[in-house]
């Protein structure tokens, strides 16, 4: 009896676990199998030898990160730059999606949330030359048609390092808000309008409604994206420190960051197992992190803990 019960049981989710395998195929090839590769960053890689057959260095790979006198500025980068990534795009993010919650016309709300989502959409490729089209010196739209009719000289803007820090946050923000704006305006959808019925028989006004029914509301899928994002602050989003600066070598301090330092490494000496060593480190740090940030959050919420 238990068996047979078992199999029916089996047969009806059949279907699901069918749908599940293409996505379990490729995650396998695509997240798995490279895993090997780790193991190039405790070799002196040899393209000769392969893989597996080339001479083991110990961690010599991972001194070239913390031995160089820009181990600490490109850390410094990655790190802030991530922090104020993570801070600014998910209150714009929360923002967009409540003010899109009380827009009541569908049309205008699907229109908003296309709009909204379409930079996310776009190559780093184009954006890089988007922002070439603002900020070029010569033929830029902020220095022929903004500047210039104020009566103020144009800004070499790819020579002037003091401005590229406010201009990659805005350009990530632009690019990347909208994703996670559809992220919570599809959880804020979801809440039970009772609780907003409640709150205004209380005299709840419309700021305590976001701020006590919204927010409360969003906090567990705040926590999820902020965890993921605290996993990958050793990354960077490489086509937006190296593509969209042009790779300008006046904008090196403000916009080397691990990944792109790295890149400029490998294709300067070909060290394949540098590269490796970097991929691995920033993986367990953001590994580290994760458990670190998780643990916090149990201890004050546990409910809404990732974990």
């Amino acid at each position: 009896m238990n068996k047979k019960s078992t199999f029916v049981k089996w047969r009806r989710y059949l279907p699901l676990y069918l749908m599940l395998i293409p996505g379990a195929v490729y995650i396998f090839i695509n997240n798995y199998i490279p895993m090997a590769g780790l193991i190039m960053a405790f070799e002196k890689y040899d393209y000769k030898l392969g893989m597996f057959k080339s001479p083991k260095i110990g961690l010599d790979n991972f001194t070239y990160l913390f031995a160089t006198k820009d181990a600490l500025n490109i850390t410094r980068n990655t790190l802030l730059y991530n922090a104020v990534f993570i801070i600014l795009g998910n209150i714009l993010a929360i923002t967009v999606a409540v003010l899109l919650n009380d827009v009541r016309s569908k049309t205008k709300k699907k229109l908003y949330q296309t709009l909204i989502l379409i930079p996310y959409l776009i190559s780093t490729v184009i954006v890089s030359y988007i922002v070439y089209g603002f900020l070029n010196t010569q033929n830029g739209f902020i220095n022929n048609s903004i500047l210039e009719p104020l009566g103020k000289n144009g800004i070499a803007w790819y020579s002037q390092p003091k401005y590229w820090p406010f201009i990659i946050t805005f350009v990530y923000l632009w690019k990347n808000f909208g994703y996670s704006s559809i992220i919570y305006f599809a959880t804020v959808v979801g809440i039970d309008k009772t609780y907003y019925e409640a709150a205004v028989i209380d005299g709840a006004t419309r700021w305590q409604q976001v701020r006590y029914v919204t927010l409360s509301s969003l906090k567990p899928t705040i926590i999820t994206l902020v965890l993921m994002s605290i996993g990958r602050i050793f990354y960077s989003d490489f086509g937006l420190f190296y593509q969209v600066p042009m790779n300008s070598g006046a904008l090196i301090d403000v916009t080397n960051t691990i990944d792109t330092y790295v890149y400029r490494g490998l294709t300067t000496l070909n060290n394949v197992g540098m590269s490796a060593a970097a991929g691995f480190y920033q993986s367990i740090v953001g590994f580290i992190l994760v458990l670190t940030a998780n643990m916090i959050v149990r201890k004050v919420s546990r409910e809404n803990a990732l974990f």
